[in-house]
């Protein structure tokens, strides 16, 4: 489906058209009509499949029927993390670009100027307020902002923002909300808590269901086994044979991020860091020089797994196994996007091994093995017989053969069932968001105007 043929107003489709976008996701054809029609709504897709834009086109629509606020907000968007609440508002300021739609993005790791500088803003008015709970609950704890005009409550990421304890900032911000509001939740899977919030916040909602928690076709997944003190050697025969312009590399806690950035760049490899002990400048810096190509490798924990839109990730790389399997397809979803391939391996110990297996058996795919990397010890010599019976069961299936269990080894672009991940907006020039602009007319009856003749629109995968 063409954006054209939803009922989304002339400047937005100029907006969409003016930045290469033509064709739908699925998860924005479901979801946008439900949205205008006014619907509560619970959307689950995976990551990378388009869902900022599933909600901000629609309510950006919607937000430019209503007069501009003098005190108070009109939407509220709720995020789990600094990083994607800045993507939000780059992404509102190219669609609402020809539109007067003000917004103001608020989190913490700030100076006190500039949460003062926040707090003013919400007091003397803004359309859309982009915000992490645990800042937006301490800035209505200050008093004086008024949400008593709030049309539109969106959560973003909701599963996250659960992962990471804001249950009950989220239950004290939505209650100091009209009743008569719309709700909107978008999150990559639906566990009890979640259907516990939307039983809690949300009125008889409709329901989308796109392909959730399945890695995307277009990313070919691989694992190597090794010993435990062959993990680093691994990682940089890895980077040095594979290496690409840019490179993620999961590790599960800020000390072992620390440690490997500090060793890669011993060995000569331009590496940062990313976890959330860093200041909200550090990281900013960190990830517009590797934006920048001026890093090539970003060491990171699960905090930018999420929602995290970088171009042109050309592998990831799994230094730890994630604890839990959703945070495997989180994380490899930073690469294939934007209807590219994209290249996956998970480095696996000893110690990873359980996790490991819980990943394939929860996801219900098989990880290829991939050959012992040349001059890299696995240490497969002195696991015990029940190691080296698994092991060779798996180079089995790896050769295309049955192994004990009758299974054979997929291929990688079998693996997974769902369709091509897909990258949100970013990095777009930020628009006019005046809030005191004159409001153009609107013509629902669209000829487009701006609409690119030059061949490269690119199709619903990459909105």
């Amino acid at each position: 489906m063409h954006f054209e043929d939803l009922d989304l107003s002339d400047d937005i489709l100029d907006a969409i058209y003016a930045m290469h976008f033509d064709e739908c996701t699925p998860i924005q054809e479901q979801a946008i009509p439900l949205v205008l029609e006014g619907h509560d709504l619970i959307a689950i897709a995976q990551t990378g499949t388009g869902k900022t834009a599933a909600y901000l086109l629609p309510v950006i629509d919607l937000l430019a029927d209503l007069p501009a606020p003098a005190t108070g907000v009109n939407c509220i968007v709720m995020a789990p993390t600094r990083e994607l609440a800045q993507q939000i508002e780059q992404q509102m300021d190219g669609f609402s670009y020809y539109l007067p739609i003000s917004s103001l993005a608020i989190y913490g790791g700030t100076d006190g100027a500039t949460f003062a500088r926040q707090q003013r803003a919400m007091k003397e008015g803004t359309d859309v307020v982009i915000a992490t709970p645990g800042r937006l609950q301490a800035l209505l704890q200050m008093g004086g902002i008024d949400l008593s005009q709030v049309k539109y409550f969106i959560l973003d990421e909701a599963d996250r923002m659960l992962d990471m304890g804001f249950y009950d900032d989220i239950m004290r911000i939505a209650t100091q909300l009209p009743s008569e509001r719309q709700t909107l939740l978008f999150s990559a899977t639906m566990p009890p808590r979640i259907r516990k919030l939307a039983k809690d916040i949300l009125r008889n909602p409709a329901e989308v269901k796109i392909a959730p928690s399945r890695p995307v076709e277009k990313i070919v997944q691989s694992a190597v086994m090794c010993g435990d003190n062959q993990k680093e050697s691994i990682l940089r025969q890895l980077l040095k044979e594979r290496h690409g312009s840019k490179v993620i590399v999961f590790a599960s806690s800020k000390l072992g991020v620390r440690d490997l950035t500090r060793s890669l760049r011993r060995a000569g490899i331009k590496a940062a860091e990313i976890h959330s002990d860093l200041g909200q400048k550090e990281r900013d810096d960190t990830i517009h020089d590797f934006r920048a190509e001026r890093l090539d490798v970003l060491v990171a924990t699960d905090l930018l797994a999420r929602g995290i839109d970088i171009d042109d990730i050309s592998m990831v790389v799994n230094y730890d196994v994630p604890r839990e399997p959703e945070d495997y397809v989180h994380r490899i979803g930073r690469t294939g996007r934007a209807n590219a391939e994209g290249m996956a391996v998970t480095i696996v110990s000893p110690r990873d091994r359980r996790a490991f297996s819980r990943v394939e058996s929860t996801l219900k795919i098989k990880i290829p093995l991939e050959d012992l990397i040349p001059g890299a010890d696995t240490g497969r010599s002195d696991r015990n017989s029940g190691d080296r019976r698994q092991n060779k069961e798996r180079n089995t299936h790896r050769r295309g053969q049955k192994g004990k269990d009758g299974r054979n080894k997929p291929s990688p672009d079998t693996i997974g069932d769902t369709p091509n991940g897909q990258p949100a907006i970013s990095d777009q020039t930020t628009g006019n968001n005046g809030a005191d602009n004159k409001k153009k007319p609107r013509n629902r009856r669209y000829k487009p105007r701006r609409r690119p003749s030059d061949g490269n629109n690119r199709s619903s995968k990459d909105a």
